[in-house]
């Protein structure tokens, strides 16, 4: 459906809606805002919106991150078109029409008030389909552990920046996995690697948000 592609390209490039001029050669035309408005006023399924144009979309602009051909603020614009169309869908979620992939609870751990990755973590996953509950930064073992109780979360983000503060992921881990040896806690942040994610007794680590988007998909449908 042409509708879909032209929605699926506005997310993929960051075209909010009609009056933001990136890019240059939809400048003056409809955007994600329009589109999606547009899509639900003739009838197209709201989790058809989702999985044709948002999750594509998002897939695309991943894929070139992971690949080196895009970069944070490319990813930042597409968060801001997906979330303007996601304005629209979001009354179909509450109301159940459209059921999300599953729950995670993210947040940059106790000590830390960088929120960069976490926020596009977030992004990728929200246009994918997923619930996120973003506890935000500077997040102790205790909020998280309320989060998992309270969302019903089997799957949990812990986001870090300095050196320093990664060493506080160890803790936090401990706390949740004591609770709850099913939760799968995942960890991120420039200064980590798969060795240290591993010694902290974490179930993995990913350096760019579009693999761990692939695995948390292959974990949820091998579920």
């Amino acid at each position: 459906m042409e509708l879909l592609d032209k929605l699926a390209e506005c997310i993929e490039l960051g075209k909010t809606d009609k009056n933001f001029p990136h890019p240059p050669h939809l400048t003056g035309k409809d955007g994600a805002r329009e589109l999606t408005n547009q899509a639900l006023e003739e009838g197209v399924h709201p989790g058809d919106i989702l999985k044709k144009s948002l999750m594509v979309g998002m897939n695309r602009i991943g894929e070139k991150f992971a690949e080196g051909k895009a970069f944070i603020p490319n990813l930042l614009i597409s968060a801001k078109a997906m979330y303007a169309a996601m304005e629209y869908l979001k009354p179909y979620f509450d109301t159940g029409e459209v059921q999300h992939k599953g729950k995670m609870v993210i947040g940059t751990v106790a000590g830390d008030m960088h929120d960069i990755g976490k926020n596009i973590v977030k992004m990728v996953l929200e246009g994918d389909g997923w619930k996120v509950i973003d506890l935000g930064t500077n997040v102790s073992a205790e909020k998280f552990l309320e989060a998992v109780d309270e969302n019903k979360s089997k799957v949990v983000g812990l986001s870090a920046l300095l050196t320093t503060t990664m060493m506080n992921m160890e803790a936090i881990i401990k706390t949740i996995k004591s609770h709850d040896k099913s939760v799968k806690i995942f960890v991120g942040g420039a200064p980590l690697s798969s060795e240290y994610a591993d010694k902290i007794g974490s179930d993995g680590y990913f350096p760019d948000p579009h693999g761990f988007q692939k695995y948390l998909n292959n974990l949820t449908s091998a579920a």
